[in-house]
């Protein structure tokens, strides 16, 4: 199976892209992350969910987490505020790799061979030419590895 087959449709955001609706996104559809898209639509960085939620969590909390006991649901609920007025670009990490991006002719082996070099819970599936990166579709780490056991054909009961 190449990567083509293996590419769906998936939420993409842009640099400039509401922060707060990032994270709605990622909530309402249970995403591991997000595909980030520069100002020209190619495919720039991966947004993790994880990192939304250390945008949210208080640095002093991060430091020390016996604090987060003692902050009660009414100051939890704020949280989200830290959202508020941010794009998408801001909520990125200075050390932000550019996403994966498999050939549209790659293997599924050669897909989980790039996943898990980069530790990446998604992989961008895309064509490069002179006019630029043209995105096909993404294959997440969970649907790679349903397709990686599907393959096998076998489980294993004790």
């Amino acid at each position: 199976m190449r990567a083509r087959d293996l590419a769906v449709d998936y939420e993409t955001v842009s640099v400039n892209s509401d922060a707060m609706d990032a994270a709605r996104l990622m909530a309402d559809h249970k995403l591991p992350g997000l595909l980030v898209l520069d100002e020209h639509g190619e495919p720039m960085a991966i947004l993790p969910a994880s990192q939304m939620i250390k945008i949210l969590v208080p640095a002093y909390v991060v430091e020390d987490p016996t604090l987060a006991a003692v902050v009660d649901e009414k100051h939890a609920d704020r949280l989200c505020q830290a959202l508020v007025g941010r794009r998408v670009g801001d909520c990125l990490s200075s050390k932000a790799d550019p996403p994966p991006i498999a050939d549209p002719d790659d293997t599924a082996l050669e897909v989980a061979a790039l996943m898990a070099r980069v530790r990446s819970p998604l992989v961008a599936v895309a064509t490069k030419d002179k006019a630029g990166t043209h995105l096909l579709g993404v294959i997440t780490a969970s649907h790679l590895l349903h397709e990686l056991l599907g393959a096998g054909g076998t489980s294993s009961s004790s």
